[in-house]
């Protein structure tokens, strides 16, 4: 049992230094390749903003008619 419990070990060790070097590896990765492409970023979270605010437009009411209703039922209240 001693011996799976440090083979377990090693291996948890060896498997985080892996992720280690994989993540400075993609850092260094992205630094170099997506240099300049704000466009592309700025795009992206206009248009998760905007479908954000489209879903809050046509399911707000609901969504809040809903969280008031649980918060009722947990307070005690309905």
């Amino acid at each position: 049992m001693k011996y799976a419990w440090s083979q377990a070990r090693a291996l948890g060790l060896t498997a985080t230094l892996i992720c280690m070097a994989r993540v400075q590896g993609l850092g260094s990765r992205f630094r170099d390749d997506e240099r300049g492409d704000v466009p592309g970023w700025v795009m992206i979270t206009l248009m998760s903003a905007v479908l954000v605010a489209a879903l809050l437009a046509v399911a707000g009411p609901r969504l809040s008619d809903l969280f008031n209703q649980a918060i009722n039922r947990v307070s005690g209240l309905g």
